[in-house]
């Protein structure tokens, strides 16, 4: 597990990268529901029938306007909770707007690449780790530590402590005092993890509320208008999110609907030129699909994408696959989230466990083989340098205090993995701090085969501290290919 979170969060940087104020017609309907905002009636844009080319001024480079050909999407028709159909009809793609953000890319090794990221609320350097919002730390904690953006939820947000509120507070920034970036998912992900609670159609997703029971309609406009509200630097659109263990025509129709639903997301967006918003790659493993999605939203020149869909219980050849093919594609001079930038609970949670990050992998406190260690844990982080092994021990297995040391030593143990990586590929030794990396965590050289096929598509020779194994080329150019999870020519296509 703890190779998800570190290893992941470099590997994601390894296999990275080779008429105007036109408002489309609303349709409006009562529904049954209660949403997440007051109101009781949802506005909706239909699906786009007609693909036109429109030419946008890049805010960032005034010299420069490029020509969008809009992605054409089968048009479709949808019901309401009443039962009524609601008909399509043709309306012109929402203008694509002014971008908050400048991405300067500053060093690169092959596919790995170094970035400074301009957002309204700081100037950050990729790659970089995002803390998912959670309780424990202070800003000041989560400041010294050098955190540069962190995550917050929309879904939790719009029912605690409401958007409504978060805006009159003149956004979360101010209402929990962070003065640096910070990044709003769309709720997409809780259609996996609250899966039993959601019910998904084209009009949105309804939830059941953890809190009371009742059901809240979550839509692309209304997740858009909660995030504008939220005011985060990133916001994310709607997607439609499955599993990636899930096969059959759902992945398709998951895709698709992503696509639709982006067309409303930007359409609802009214704080273009403070708040950045996100595309979501969706396909589940099948490349096809990916392709046509990433097409799809690359063609609607966002800010900036995300490689969505992973981490969901898919084998970790497949995991790296998507990533390599999803940033293969992707605009070179847009920031991808889950390449340059990536978040996770991991740290946090299994702090909450009792578990420490360290160099060589975990250190699991709740071990009476800790009760008397009376040596700090070997990091120059606050927490290691006044606290032992046993007085943590005595915490985690009693007191939650000993979770909100574990967090902050966590995330500490995240901050410098970053830094290292950026600095590494700007100064040109990044393959010696891989190798370094994977020495120190796998000292008898039994680096999962997994991490040695990727590191050979993203071109970082590992021989040295990785036992032997048949290399990628080999493996799949066996007579499994066709049958097993690699597909050959997207294997040549990598390692151009």
């Amino acid at each position: 597990m703890v190779l998800n979170c570190q290893f992941n969060s470099t590997l994601r940087s390894f296999v990275s990268r080779p008429p105007q104020n036109f408002h489309p017609p609303l349709f409006t309907f009562q529904s049954p529901l209660t949403p997440f905002s007051s109101p009781s009636r949802h506005s909706f844009h239909p699906v786009m029938r007609n693909s036109i080319a429109i030419a946008v001024p890049l805010r960032l480079r005034p010299n420069i306007s490029n020509t969008l050909p809009h992605h054409k999407l089968r048009p479709t028709c949808f019901h309401s909770h009443e039962g009524h159909t609601i008909s399509c009809v043709p309306y012109a793609p929402p203008q694509t707007k002014p971008m908050a953000l400048h991405f300067e890319i500053l060093g690169r090794f092959i596919r790995a690449r170094a970035a400074q990221l301009t957002l309204p609320h700081f100037v950050c350097q990729t790659p970089l780790f995002m803390p998912v919002g959670t309780q424990g730390l202070t800003n000041n904690e989560l400041e010294r530590i050098g955190c540069q953006i962190i995550l917050g939820n929309t879904y939790h947000l719009a029912l605690r402590p409401t958007s409504e509120l978060l805006e009159e507070a003149g956004g979360l920034h101010n209402f929990m005092n962070w003065p640096r970036a910070m990044l709003t998912d769309s709720g997409g992900f809780q259609m996996v993890s609250l899966l039993h609670l959601a019910d998904i159609t084209e009009e949105g997703v309804t939830f059941q509320s953890p809190v009371d029971g009742k059901p809240m309609l979550l839509t692309p406009e209304e997740s858009i208008q909660i995030q504008n509200r939220i005011g985060a630097d990133v916001i994310m659109d709607l997607d439609d999110v499955v599993k990636t263990t899930i096969t059959g025509p759902r992945i398709e129709e998951a895709m698709y609907q992503t696509l639709r639903w982006i067309d409303r997301c930007i359409a609802a967006h009214k704080r273009p030129h403070d708040q950045n918003l996100f595309g979501i790659v969706q396909g589940g493993l099948d490349p096809e699909l990916r392709d046509i999605c990433v097409k799809g939203l690359v063609d609607r020149n966002l800010p900036g994408y995300a490689i969505g869909g992973l981490a969901g219980g898919e084998d970790k050849d497949s995991f790296w696959q998507v990533v390599a093919q999803c940033t293969t594609a992707l605009p070179e001079d847009k920031p991808a989230l889950g390449a340059d930038m990536y978040d996770c609970v991991y740290p946090t949670r299994t702090a909450r466990f009792g578990t420490a990050l360290i160099p060589e992998g975990v250190l699991k406190l709740k071990h009476r083989t800790t009760a008397d260690d009376t040596r700090p844990i070997d990091l120059p982080a606050l927490v290691c340098k006044n606290y032992t092994k046993a007085y943590i021990h005595c915490l985690v297995t009693k007191d939650a205090m000993g979770s909100q040391l574990l967090s902050y030593h966590n995330l500490y143990y995240m901050m410098p993995l970053s830094r290292n990586l950026h600095t590494s590929i700007v100064e040109g030794r990044f393959p010696m701090f891989v190798c370094d990396f994977l020495q120190t965590m796998f000292p008898k050289g039994d680096v999962p085969e997994w991490v040695c096929n990727a590191m050979e598509v993203a071109g970082i020779d590992i021989a040295s501290c990785c036992a032997p194994f048949p290399s990628c080329q080999e493996k799949y150019s066996s007579n499994e290919i066709g049958t097993n999870r690699f597909d050959k020519k997207l294997f040549l296509k990598y390692c151009k």
